[in-house]
């Protein structure tokens, strides 16, 4: 194997896959997408974009269309605190108008496109191939049970209890938003986070263990049922997880795992998108640097661009699984100077 078909493959065309393929083109490289799905592709997710999501979309030409975010709003059937951001807002956006705006982009820099799906993984010293396509390097962007992790030998086995796994279900409402900040609803099993999406569309995303019944969760939060009475429900209710991923490394030889397919801790803070655009970023950058290995400076810029989200969500995951879940949301209201620090340092 010694011909080269293109710089870079890219497994997976959700925002990441995407952003990354966008990311190849503006350095000059030649770029193959991979992707099975019809576009444009769906997840269920809170579908909100932290300030730094929205500048690295549009570092990267990309724009989109949604409803402002100013902040976050915690609350729980007793109080509630909120943190409205400095600088830049975040911005609502619906998954597949997301979908949209990077496909659109990644067309217009002439990114090609392959309908097929990563099997097998051949590489050497020089490249790397799969779905019938030979590059140097391949870059795997294909999500929470990402193929290209597990036939790298990048997999590593869930541990503990499958009762700490948690799961997400999400669902539209036609409505006009009530807010302009991201709510969380603290409720006795499980989280609600309420996005607004455009001027008559709220997305409402459940984040709770395995079997959470999304109508059960909002009826246990009384101020959310009640804003959601008479509601009418937009597309069918989606699901996800679960949200606990782990990989032993992000990369192997030629091949780099990008956002969810490189482990993820769980979408308690909302800022998934965020990271794994900085991960796009670092991967592109380290395949096209001069400065040591590229596998090792992307292993390192990892931890790097990962560290804040992975520490902060890690640590907030562990709380809401404890007995201390309860004060989740008074320590918030107690320490406002602390919980806007954390809130600022995830957005950006």
């Amino acid at each position: 194997m010694t011909d080269i078909d293109v710089d870079v493959l890219v497994a997976g065309a959700g925002p990441i896959g995407l952003a990354a393929a966008i990311e190849a083109r503006l350095e000059g490289l030649s770029v193959v997408i991979v992707e099975p799905r019809s576009f444009p592709v769906d997840k269920a997710c809170g579908e909100g974009l932290m300030p730094g999501a929205v500048a690295a979309l549009e570092r990267l030409g990309v724009k989109t269309e949604g409803a402002s975010i100013a902040g976050f709003r915690y609350a729980d059937e007793r109080r509630a605190t909120e943190y409205r951001f400095r600088g830049q807002a975040g911005r609502g956006v619906r998954r597949t108008a997301l979908h949209d705006a990077l496909a659109a982009r990644a067309d217009e820099l002439g990114v090609a496109r392959v309908d097929a799906r990563v099997g097998t993984i051949e590489q050497d010293a020089r490249g790397v191939s799969a779905a019938g396509v030979r590059a140097s390097w391949l870059l795997g962007c294909d999500g929470l049970h990402s193929t290209v992790r597990r036939t790298a030998g990048l997999e590593q086995a869930a541990k503990g209890s499958a009762s700490k796994r948690r799961y997400g279900l999400s669902r539209h409402f036609a409505m006009a938003p009530w807010s302009d900040l991201v709510e969380v609803h603290w409720g006795p099993r499980a989280e609600a986070y309420v996005t607004p999406l455009a001027d008559d569309l709220v997305g409402v995303a459940v984040l709770g263990p395995q079997l959470t019944s999304f109508d059960e969760t909002i009826s246990e939060i009384p101020e959310l049922a009640r804003r959601l009475v008479g509601a009418q429900p937009v597309g069918s209710l989606r699901g996800a997880g679960p949200l606990l991923q782990r990989a032993t490394a992000r990369t192997s030889g030629r091949v780099l795992l990008l956002g969810d397919a490189s482990g993820y801790v769980d979408a308690l803070t909302g800022e998934g998108i965020r990271v794994g655009l900085g991960h796009a970023r670092a991967a592109i950058a380290a395949i096209s640097g001069v400065d040591g290995h590229p596998a090792a400076v992307y292993e390192r810029e990892w931890r790097r661009v990962s560290r804040d989200f992975r520490m902060l969500t890690g640590g907030l995951l562990a709380a809401a699984q404890s007995p201390v879940r309860p004060l989740i949301v008074p320590a918030a209201r107690a320490l406002p100077a602390a919980f806007g620090a954390v809130v600022e340092r995830l957005a950006r």
